[in-house]
């Protein structure tokens, strides 16, 4: 592993390529230019590099959109749902295909693995639904297919508001909201702009039952005469002496008195005027929905407000690739001047989501992280070795950096908290290179053995092969990240690549540049100073103390490893015995959250606004809530967590969504996790006792998952799906009794009552009335038709006019019979002469996910991991006992349960059973955070493997042995004496319940990566001290003196390399996603490091120690 080369200043035929390279570098020209070019691509990267919070998951999804009017929910699945599910399911890539059937109409999703090409799968989409438009049934009306992409997320969102809300309702800001939208789509590198909220202006034409019968007219006959009664069309052309001409016919209708003088009917000789049968009035559209902001007990601008207000929310999406900051700046200095030139006296706008200033601040937030962990560092280097050499080693940090921040410029990636938590993993890798040349240059300096510039070629040369070797394995220890699978693997792209490669610009860096600077930085030691003694320094005659004992007796050299192994052992039993709990990603701090309110099916609108405003003003009263938005009957602008679930759909009047946003981190004491942990019970017995259930979502650190615990039903083919939703019940029954787990809700809906019209088709067609005519009419009664649009040129959407019952004469079966229907004949019949009403209940939804009907039970867990819940409940389940009935309803017994606290991973469960009939399936891994852990450390697993297998091949392609590297090799389980024991010790410290709830400090896939990356760190110190160890017997050492003497030189550079490691990490232990590596960083380096010093040493030892060539020369 070591060089016999002696290179001296001058050329020589016999010196090593390497040394000839370092050689040229020494000369400085060259140092000084590479090292001018890297710090100016590295301040251009860091100008030009798009920024943003999180990494970009590409997802390529659609939703296809089917409506076939009349048919059943179960008509709908077999006749449309099964056949498109079937064709998108055949194409290239995809992964899954999720359906909804619903009464006359479906929402087919389909989805693609994670990192296909987004274009490339929606035009497979398109393709393959254009070809097979042959198998399209005849009841399908029309289908639509819209992309769903992750840059359709808006980073801004502004929210107008006023407290003059007699002047300025949700009307009135809707209106202004339309005008500005136009203006901020104008705005460069912007996406969509949507204005959510607000009633919209509309041409009202309410139908008056008893004035369309006296005139015998119906609601089809009104709808018709509008339609047809509003044309305009370019008819033609015509030349006349010499000059052209165009022809238009007929007119739009262009105001409301207009629209009254409309003809609808004729009876006799005597026209029957639209005002004749209608009020016809300009005003707001009818509330489909409500929208309004508050503000909470940690608001300053507005501590007075103490009340809800109207809002109406502009949201603004970027476009692919762009950046973020720049976007979301330009939109609101954009706001800012339009408020001065669009806004009336008393209107403001409101910043509730600002993605480009929260990813700008993350970003800031780990540069500033960053640089005082470079300052900690040199200060621990300059500490430790001076100022001079401190300096020189520093030199190497930017250099690395910029060149690292330049090579993810041109592979495209954005500067995001990922790829700012691997350069600060990487600080303490990437000084370790450049440490190792200049201690090993400066005790040359000190032995005077060897001219300046000979003794700086001589020092890299000998510590070249195992700097080398120790980065190639690091790479291998990283470089098995990118592999990782499903939405995780991109979210860790930026680790796999960023480490590697810093590490291996460090190397670089350290045999080019490093070099050239210590030799014109170092001192040497004068001449008149006594010759380098290593035997006289303080190190060595502490390792000689400390290593003799264990080098003269195998005994004790056996006992230690022994006490070593029996510590290993204990450490692997914490997580088993879930003294350790182990999750995929732990809970963020952000600075937003969603409170989702489901009423039940049938829930008025106005009653779910009652419900969704008290809770708002619960949260009005949490003292680090700033504002929140509430929207009622349609949903809120989605995040990426929002995207995924499909939130976008949540629209309905017994739906709701709250929008809180909290202070900023350094204004709040409590983590968003905590907070919602501390008025999560009041909350939710809160919506209890309102009837409704809610949900706290919180936005994911990582991949979103359709909710925490996802347990998924599947059942035979020939039972019923309402056997199948039984069964899911009886899944959410026994969740619900589980510790820890909450939110606990189902699928399907509760029951919603059905009134449907059966038609006397006798007597209809006596009246000459048909059974399409018929259901129109009900249609227009009811929902109203938007039979035409008035054409104003002012007006920034178009202007409907709908028509439609008065709400007081469309509330009741009664109103409805009332309704007049008009026959070919001319006659004008009541609907309740042709039929009668008659209540039902109305179809479930009935879901698919890859071609099989399945229920979702959905979950989220308060104070423990998912994984340690979900093997409790199927610890629990016991075989369905044959021939006996399922009961769902039937009682569990809860009451000996066993507490959370008594169970591990060797016994597992609660002790209360529970089972599903035969057949019937319960799948965890599905759609839930336990189907990611599970891929994740399987990933991460197989990452492991393969990082030590490629660090494996490395050492034994090095040195030529096999033994050798499994020696080297020791170090890396020796982490987890520290990494296990350590997060135990944290949880004893952290683990402080709130709100009744544990919040340990949980092992997550981020603790796993800290595992991986110290295979890498930790062998790199066992490979130098291996290295310097054939030295010392190359010099003629014993092998005693020669480890006692690689150990007192080694010592020092392997503990600064380890300290500047952990320093570099420390700062990563205050961001709550990544923390779980830097803690496994620094309790595994701590260990490790410590014990290399004494295994290696003992294991070298007992192998060697009679084998040839190891007894000195």
């Amino acid at each position: 592993m070591s060089s016999d080369a002696n290179p001296s200043s001058g050329a020589d035929d016999k010196t090593p390529f390497l040394t000839r390279i370092v050689e040229i570098f020494l000369r400085g020209d060259v140092a000084i230019m590479l090292t001018v070019i890297s710090l100016l691509l590295g301040a251009a990267s860091l100008a030009l590099t798009p920024r943003e919070e999180e990494p970009q998951i590409v997802v390529p999804m659609a939703d296809v959109f089917v409506s076939a009017p009349g048919l059943s929910a179960q008509e709908v699945e077999r006749q449309i749902t099964d056949r498109l599910e079937k064709l998108l399911y055949q194409i290239d890539g995809m992964e899954y295909v999720y359906s909804m059937s619903q009464p006359g109409q479906c929402v087919v999703t389909a989805r693609f693995y994670v990192g296909e090409d987004r274009e490339d799968s929606l035009v497979k989409i398109y393709n393959k639904i254009n070809s097979s438009v042959d198998l399209i049934p005849p009841a399908v009306k029309s289908w639509v297919i819209k992309p769903i992409e992750v840059d359709d997320v808006p980073i801004v969102i502004a929210s107008l508001w006023s407290d003059q809300v007699e002047r300025y309702g949700d009307h009135e800001l809707r209106r202004i909201a339309e005008e500005v939208q136009h203006e901020l789509q104008a705005i460069p590198n912007t996406n969509r702009v949507v204005v959510v909220g607000g009633r919209p202006r509309r041409i009202h034409v309410d139908l008056d039952t008893q004035r369309l019968a006296a005139h015998e007219t119906s609601p089809l006959q009104v709808a018709r005469a509008l339609q047809v009664s509003n044309v305009n069309m370019r008819s033609g052309e015509f030349e006349q002496q010499n000059s052209h001409f165009i022809v238009e016919s007929g007119a739009f209708i262009k105001n409301v008195d207009e629209l009254g003088k409309i003809v609808v009917n004729v009876i006799g000789d005597r026209p029957v005027y639209l005002q004749n049968v209608a009020k016809v009035w300009d005003g707001p559209a009818e509330p489909a929905g409500y929208s309004w902001i508050g503000f909470g007990a940690g608001e300053t601008d507005h501590a007075d407000k103490q009340d809800l207000y109207p809002a109406v929310h502009i949201s603004v999406a970027k476009r692919k690739g762009t950046n973020a900051v720049w976007v979301a700046n330009a939109v609101e200095e954009r706001l800012r001047e339009l408020s001065a030139t669009h806004f009336p006296a008393g209107v403001q706008f409101r910043v509730t989501r600002d993605y480009g200033e929260t990813a700008n601040d993350k970003v800031n937030e780990l540069v500033e992280g960053l640089v005082v962990a470079v300052l900690t560092v040199v200060g621990l280097i300059g500490l430790v070795m001076g100022w001079r050499p401190a300096l020189v080693i520093a030199l190497a940090i930017p250099i690395c950096y910029s060149l690292t921040l330049f090579v993810n410029l041109l592979a495209g990636y954005t500067i995001n908290r990922v790829t700012m938590f691997a350069l600060i993993l990487a600080l303490g890798l990437l000084v370790d290179d450049p440490i190792t040349d200049v201690e090993n240059i400066a005790r040359y300096f000190t032995m005077r053995i060897l001219p300046p510039r000979a003794s700086v070629l001589r020092a890299v040369q000998e510590v070249r092969p195992a700097l080398i070797l120790s980065t190639l394995a690091i790479i291998a220890s990283f470089l098995p990240l990118a592999f990782i699978t499903g939405m995780m693997g991109p979210y860790m792209a930026p680790m796999a690549l960023n480490v590697p490669l810093t590490v291996s610009i460090s190397t670089l860096v350290a045999f080019v540049i490093t070099p050239w600077l210590a030799m014109v930085s170092l001192k040497q030691v004068s001449g008149e100073e006594s010759e380098y003694d290593l035997t006289r320094s303080p190190l060595y005659r502490l390792s000689r103390a400390l290593l003799t004992p264990i080098l003269r007796s195998n005994v004790i050299a056996w006992g230690v490893l022994g006490a070593i192994v029996l510590m290993l052992i204990g450490a692997m039993t914490l997580p088993v015995m879930r003294r350790v709990s182990v999750k995929m990603l732990p809970y963020d701090n952000k600075n937003e959250f969603q409170i989702v309110v489901d009423m039940p099916e049938g829930t008025t609108l106005e009653r779910t606004d009652v419900v969704a405003r008290r809770l708002g003003r619960y949260l009005g009263g949490v003292s680090e809530v700033k504002d929140y938005e509430i929207f009622v009957g349609e949903s809120s602008p989605m995040d990426f967590n929002g995207l995924v679930r499909h939130y976008f759909l949540r629209t309905g009047a017994h739906l709701a969504d709250i929008r809180v946003n909290l202070l900023p981190k350094d204004s709040r004491v409590q983590q968003s996790h905590e907070i919602l942990l501390r008025i999560r019970n009041e909350l939710t017995d809160l919506g209890q006792s309102l009837g409704a259930n809610i949900k706290l979502v919180e936005v994911p650190p990582g991949p979103p998952v359709l909710s925490t615990i996802t347990a998924e039903v599947y059942g035979p083919p020939d039972r019923t799906y309402a056997e199948q939703i039984a069964v899911a019940r009886a899944v959410e029954r026994r969740l619900q009794v589980e510790p820890g787990v909450v939110d606990v809700d189902v699928s399907t809906e509760a029951d919603h009552v059905r009134f449907v019209f059966e038609t006397d088709k006798p007597k209809a067609a006596l009246s000459g009335i048909s059974t399409e005519s018929i259901a129109e009419t009900i249609t227009v009664a009811l929902n109203g038709s938007q039979a035409t649009v008035l054409h104003l040129p002012d007006e920034v959407e178009p202007l409907g006019i709908d028509l439609k019952l008065p709400r007081a004469n469309r509330s009741a079966i009664d109103d409805l019979e009332e309704v007049y229907v008009r026959g070919e004949t001319g006659q004008v019949v009541q609907l309740g002469a042709l039929g009668r009403f008659r209540q039902t209940t109305d179809d479930k939804t009935i879901y698919h996910k890859n071609l099989q009907r399945v229920v979702y039970v959905y979950a989220e867990v308060a104070g423990r991991p998912p994984a340690d819940a979900i093997v409790d409940l199927e610890a629990d389940r016991v075989v369905a006992k044959p021939g006996r009935p399922f009961e769902p309803a039937a009682p569990l017994a809860t009451d000996s349960i066993r507490p959370v606290e008594s169970r591990s991973w060797v016994r597992p469960g609660g002790g209360v059973e529970w089972s599903v009939p035969a057949g019937f399936t319960v799948n965890w891994a599905g759609e839930g955070e336990w189907d990611i852990t599970l891929d994740v450390f399987r990933d991460l697993g197989l990452a492991f493997g393969a990082a030590l297998l490629g660090i494996f091949i490395i050492l034994m392609f090095q040195t030529g042995s096999r033994t050798l590297p499994v020696l080297i090799m020791l170090a890396i389980p020796l982490t987890l004496i520290g990494i296990m024991p350590g997060f135990w010790i944290l949880n004893l410290i952290m683990n402080q319940p709130v709100g009744g709830h544990p919040n340990p400090v949980f092992f997550t896939a981020t603790a796993m990566i800290g595992m991986i990356a110290l295979a890498g760190i930790v062998v790199r110190n066992s490979v130098v001290l291996i290295d310097f160890i054939h030295m010392a017997l190359e010099e003629g050492h014993s092998l005693q003196e020669a480890i006692i003497r690689s150990v007192a030189v080694r010592t020092r550079p392997i503990l600064l390399t380890a300290g500047t490691t952990l320093l570099a990490n420390w700062v990563i232990t205050l961001d709550p996603v990544f923390s779980g590596l830097a803690w496994a960083i620094i309790f595994g380096i701590l260990t490790s490091t410590l014990f290399t010093l004494v295994v290696i040493p003992a294991t070298y030892w007992l192998l060697y120690q009679n084998r040839a060539g190891h007894q000195g020369s």
